[in-house]
């Protein structure tokens, strides 16, 4: 059984180590890449499913980030993490305050998109 691959990025290292172990606990295959720049060599290397966008980013990391993602891999759904308002490149926004469960929720339900496309 294919494991969904997961692009996880955030500026906060701290931050990117346990988040990242959240989501591997959850069953997901999880490269963990700290930062923009790293962020955009990993998309430009492709093989991932979905990318997750953390709340550490900037504001404006977590506005263009998606649209990369997009143009790079169109079939990969973008997961952003504390966004406010909708993003025509994003598949789903969250407040990161919302929780490890609703995260985990928004993971899954991008995923179950993948599978229906």
């Amino acid at each position: 059984m294919h494991k969904t691959a997961v692009l996880y990025c955030e500026a906060d290292l701290k931050v990117l180590s346990t988040q990242a172990k959240l989501f591997s606990k959850a069953g997901y295959a999880v490269v963990p890449v700290e930062g923009r720049t790293a962020m955009e060599e990993a998309v430009k290397a492709g093989g991932f499913d979905i990318a997750i966008l953390g709340h550490t980013l900037t504001r404006d990391d977590r506005h263009h980030l998606p649209y990369m993602v997009k143009k790079s891999c169109p079939e990969a759904r973008v997961v952003v993490l504390h966004a406010s308002g909708k993003h025509p490149a994003v598949d789903v926004a969250l407040d990161s305050r919302t929780g490890e469960e609703a995260m985990l929720q928004a993971v899954a339900q991008a995923a179950s998109e993948l599978v229906a496309t």
